[in-house]
């Protein structure tokens, strides 16, 4: 990988204002100067402000009947103009699939469930998230176009589009229905259903981005709420990636690191957006610490992406200065950073092969699991399409979820032979009779872990090993399988005395093989001896990695290149699950004397921080640098600057 994916503008802000018709006077008390002054104190250099909301309504001087009933003089043309006069860029926000006042004025466009319901809100429901939904093969599209097209030409030349709620929506609707028909798609048919509804995205896609090239060519636009994983496939349609992860909303913790390995392989400009709320969207009061916003703001920078921080402006206009002093100690702290992220390319030796769509086949398990094995391992790694190129790759791993087809069987054995490593989860096999077996590894083989057995949780398949494999851990079997008529003691039934022929994991030559969904198990199960699996695998296939660094496994750490310097950011943080259904953070994590290796191609000048500023003691041995990082509390950044 060759290439940078630091965008332009790194600080921004999202500034949702979804507003119900039932509130008044909307946009009174707006300030301009105070509005533009916070903005620019807070540091922001960019921020994407609203046309139009889930509500329907819009926010700028039109006679269009969706104006929002309260408005008085349009908020967006102060907002855009208090921004563009210090220098910060205004992306333009348009509600696609959610439009209250559309569907409740032309409901007639509203998409259509198989079994006649419409979609969304139901007459008297009331959840948060539940929004009438519009059928984009109906007449709403034009609606939408025209709205469209109207912004372009009152703001125009825009710094960007944002298109909001775009996922690919079934419908029933006799629009649908007659479109499917044309098409020889069978209604009736779930799978016809679901390809027509993603045609009729990328349709509205292309619509979409004609009418803003009638006025302006290479507008960005970015639309939201698409599969990241389909990015590589809709790649026309993009200038950038946003990738939206609250990790106190939906998403959690395990989604962004996921994501984001695998958009950063893709080329684009990549932006990481996370929100200010404690819960999720539109928590009014709720608001996180600076050390956890500061967490998603250097995990986006990491991996070479910018920062966007999601807030909601009250009804009334009033910015909240309390809010933008958290996003701007956040942003003092990206901004001091910025001059080593841009241009930086990333260092990946490993390539996790991704299975789309990764709901099925237990892929957003294994995916996590590989992630969380990996990085606390602190190898260098991304996620890439099966059809992508691996040349460049050391180490390519193939998932447990992903169906190995008989054309990529060919390309991993072309690619073993050129000297390529594999490393293949969950392999195929005969099935295990027992949902949990025990490992025993040998000295050389376990780490830290305790000569004692270890359970494996899940269900894998049996491997015999051949001649000349190396076994990384061999298969203890239980007496018997638990059954209502057969169990020992609470839980798992105890092992024999005995190792079994079977082994849990091999070498063979330029392959290591699991025959036990490692990953998957890790991310269900959190056992140390899944990770122990994969650090033993991979110690062996990949003997000299990019970094190493010896100290506790939440410290993150990832490493890129530019010219001659190599730079690496560590990250210090450790989410909590504070409250039933929530992690958090409260403050950044401290560790204390981290031994850090590093490879480099050349004689080395000078190890230096970034952020506490100061040279680092080093030396250079067998083409690696070694140093001590004394002390790390949240977010670091060490440059290597070569001769």
């Amino acid at each position: 990988m060759s290439f940078s994916t630091f965008p332009s503008r790194a600080r921004q802000v999202h500034l949702d204002f979804h507003t119900s018709p039932f509130i008044p006077a909307v946009g009174s008390a707006f300030n301009a100067d105070e509005f533009g002054r916070v903005i620019e104190e807070a540091r922001v250099d960019s921020m994407t402000l609203f046309a139009k909301c889930h509500h329907g309504h819009l926010y700028y001087d039109t006679e269009h009947p969706a104006r929002h009933p309260s408005l008085g003089e349009g908020l967006l043309e102060k907002q855009v103009e208090a921004l563009h006069r210090r220098n910060i860029k205004c992306p333009i926000y348009l509600s696609v699939q959610c439009d209250e006042y559309a569907a409740n004025t032309y409901p007639e466009w509203r998409a259509v469930n198989p079994d006649g319901s419409l979609v969304g809100q139901k007459p008297l429901g009331n959840d948060s998230f539940s929004w009438r939904i519009l059928d984009m093969s109906s007449p709403y599209l034009e609606y939408l176009e025209a709205q469209t097209e109207e912004v372009m030409k009152r703001f125009a030349p825009v710094d960007g589009l944002f298109f909001d709620m775009c996922w690919d929506q079934v419908s029933v609707s006799k629009w649908a229905i007659a479109g499917m028909q044309r098409e020889n798609l069978d209604p009736a048919d779930p799978a016809d259903r679901k390809l027509y509804a993603n045609r009729v995205t990328h349709r509205y896609m292309e619509r979409l981005t004609a009418v803003a090239a009638k006025y302006q060519k290479d507008v960005p636009i970015w639309f939201n709420s698409r599969p990241i994983s389909d990015a590589s496939k809709e790649r026309r349609f993009l200038r950038h990636i946003e990738i939206e992860a609250l990790p106190s909303g939906q998403w959690g913790y395990s989604y962004f690191p996921i994501w984001v390995r695998y958009a950063k392989a893709l080329g684009l400009p990549m932006i990481g957006m996370t929100g200010r709320f404690h819960k999720s969207w539109a928590d009014f009061g709720g608001l996180r610490t600076p050390a956890s916003l500061l967490y998603d703001c250097t995990q986006a920078l990491a991996h070479g992406g910018g920062c966007s921080v999601g807030d909601q402006l009250h009804p009334s206009g009033v910015i909240d200065r309390g809010v933008y002093d958290v996003i701007g100690q956040v942003y003092r702290h990206v901004e001091k950073c910025e001059p080593w992220c841009r241009d930086v390319v990333a260092t990946n030796e490993i390539a996790v092969l991704l299975s789309t769509p990764v709901s099925e086949r237990n892929g957003s398990q294994c995916f996590d699991g590989i992630t969380k094995a990996l990085s606390q391992l602190r190898y260098q790694f991304a996620f890439i399409d099966p059809d992508a190129d691996w040349s460049s790759y050391a180490v390519v791993v193939v998932p447990e979820s992903l169906i190995v087809t008989p054309e990529l069987d060919q390309r991993l054995v072309a690619y073993k032979a050129a000297g390529g490593k594999v490393l293949r989860d969950g392999a195929p096999g005969e099935e295990s009779p027992f949902s949990a077996v025990y490992l025993r590894f040998d000295a050389d083989k376990r780490g830290s872990l305790a000569d004692t057995v270890h359970v494996f949780y899940e269900r894998g398949n049996r491997l015999v090993p051949e001649a000349g494999d190396e076994v990384l851990a061999r298969i203890v079997e239980p007496y018997f399988e638990r059954s209502w008529e057969k169990f020992s003691s609470h839980a798992q039934t105890p092992n024999v005395p005995e190792t079994s022929p079977y082994a849990a994991a091999v070498v063979r030559g330029n392959e290591a093989i699991f025959a036990l969904p490692v990953f998957r198990a890790y991310a269900l199960h959190g056992n140390l001896p899944c990770r122990q699996l994969a650090a033993a695998a991979l110690e062996r296939l990949l003997p000299a990695p990019a970094v190493r660094v010896k100290g506790p496994s939440y410290v993150e750490v990832t490493i890129g290149t530019r010219g001659k310097d190599t730079i690496l950011h560590f990250l210090s943080f450790i989410p909590q699950k504070r409250a039933a259904t929530q992690e958090m953070v409260e403050d950044a994590a401290a560790a204390r004397n981290l031994g850090v290796d590093v490879k480099v191609d050349g004689p080395v000048a000078s190890v230096k921080r970034v952020i506490e500023g100061g040279e680092i003691p080093f030396t250079v041995e067998d083409g690696r640098v070694k140093f001590s990082l004394d002390w790390l509390e949240g977010h670091e950044m060490v440059v290597i600057s070569g001769r």
